[in-house]
């Protein structure tokens, strides 16, 4: 905690404090240590499948990606980094907006998903688009309304000529220095390394720490496997749980805007303010327009028209807003719209159907699903935020 220091008393750490505002502060900061002491001890992959790192992947290529993550200079106008849609201290994702804002004020068309767990995904982006973080990684780079750099080349030509990289990629690439692969391969590295588990869920249900979760939560997690049938796509397996089933599922989110022609979209004005606009002016605007097909734009098969990729649920308190696009704001708003069964389409996912969930029950599932926030997540941002600040040639 920081704050104001007026009159410093010195106290032993077996002496209790001599006044209540110097027993509560005491207090708190006793329990702030705690907390970071548990998640510098803790291990941020119970819960979570064993990965193997790529043969010689290093702390080194893992410091270089960090800073190459939040760096602005990587976007061809110099005013956007990877960190600015994935946000560390928002999850890795964007809370304050529904569909992340890209070059010269952009809106693109959908939500930033985090990359807490990264790794363990099998395919990338809403749609399912790439295979692997090293190619992931230049689809933002290179989107003209994303970091709007032109090549590849272009793109290498402009790290190697930034002063203070040049150590760090001697670090972590030996006599390579910074080339199409050693960027990705940093890039990607990065993402590898945000591991955050080890949550109240895991500890309980993995680790058998029946105190991690109270009555509440454990019938929250009872409605998850039973009567809502969250885990039919959202699954936990005996030995770790990724709460994800890696597929394709169409709930009416992307069905519902495609057959509405005078759909508006929330754009913020900064301050707090938005604005709604239709979808045709934001076509005028900033072009590319804001039709959106989803897993059907990768396999051409009608029957993935208006699907999308199932998120994994780990952190998801930290990672509003939800859906592909954003438009669902609070996990309130996650489990009405769930228990309605989703939006009916002809091509409509049959594993969804109305709940009937009590609202005790809509209580107790929303209680069980931030237990699966990790305490991992602060010290990964602080990680994150320190590189940013870290400017200087070494």
């Amino acid at each position: 905690m920081r704050g104001r220091r007026a009159n410093p008393v010195s106290i032993s750490p077996l002496t209790p404090p001599s006044t209540p505002a110097a027993h509560s502060c005491s207090l708190l900061c006793f329990l702030a240590l705690a907390l970071l002491a548990r998640a510098a001890l803790a291990d941020p992959t119970l819960g979570l499948p064993r990965v193997s790192a790529p043969s010689g992947q290093t702390a080194a290529q893992i410091e270089l990606g960090r800073k190459l993550f939040m760096d602005r200079r990587l976007s061809r106008n110099g005013t956007m980094s990877c960190g600015m849609c994935h946000i560390p201290e928002q999850g890795f994702a964007a809370n304050e907006m529904a569909t992340a804002i890209g070059m010269q004020g952009r809106s693109l068309r959908r939500n930033a998903p985090t990359l807490l767990n990264v790794v363990f995904q099998r395919k990338l982006f809403h749609d399912g688009r790439s295979d692997s973080l090293e190619s992931q990684v230049w689809g933002p780079l290179l989107a003209p309304d994303e970091m709007g750099n032109l090549t590849r080349s272009a793109l290498v030509a402009k790290v190697s000529a930034l002063p203070d990289y040049s150590a760090p990629f001697e670090r972590a690439f030996p006599q390579r220095g910074a080339t199409e692969q050693t960027i990705a391969a940093a890039l990607a590295s990065y993402e590898r390394a945000l591991i955050a588990a080890d949550s109240p869920f895991d500890r309980w249900f993995f680790g058998g720490e029946a105190s991690a979760l109270s009555s509440s939560e454990r019938a929250g997690f009872d409605l998850f496997t039973g009567k809502a049938g969250c885990s039919a796509c959202h699954t936990v397996g005996a030995d770790s749980a990724l709460f994800t089933d890696h597929g394709f599922h169409n709930s009416g989110v992307g069905w519902l805007h495609a057959s509405t022609d005078d759909r508006k979209v929330s754009v913020p004005l900064g301050g707090g303010e938005m604005a709604e606009v239709s979808v045709a002016e934001m076509t005028a605007l900033f072009g590319g327009g804001t039709h959106d097909d989803g897993r059907f734009e990768v396999t051409h098969e009608p029957s993935d028209r208006w699907a999308y990729k199932t998120p994994s649920l780990r952190n998801v308190a930290l990672t509003a807003p939800y859906m592909h696009d954003g438009s669902l704001a609070t996990l309130s708003d996650v489990i009405e719209f769930y228990d309605r069964g989703g939006i009916d389409n002809p091509g409509k996912d049959p594993l969804l159907r109305p709940l009937h969930l009590t609202d005790p029950e809509k209580q107790q599932l929303g209680v069980f699903l931030l237990t699966l926030t990790s305490d991992q997540v602060r010290r990964l941002a602080a990680e994150a935020r320190a590189a940013f600040h870290s400017r200087k040639p070494d």
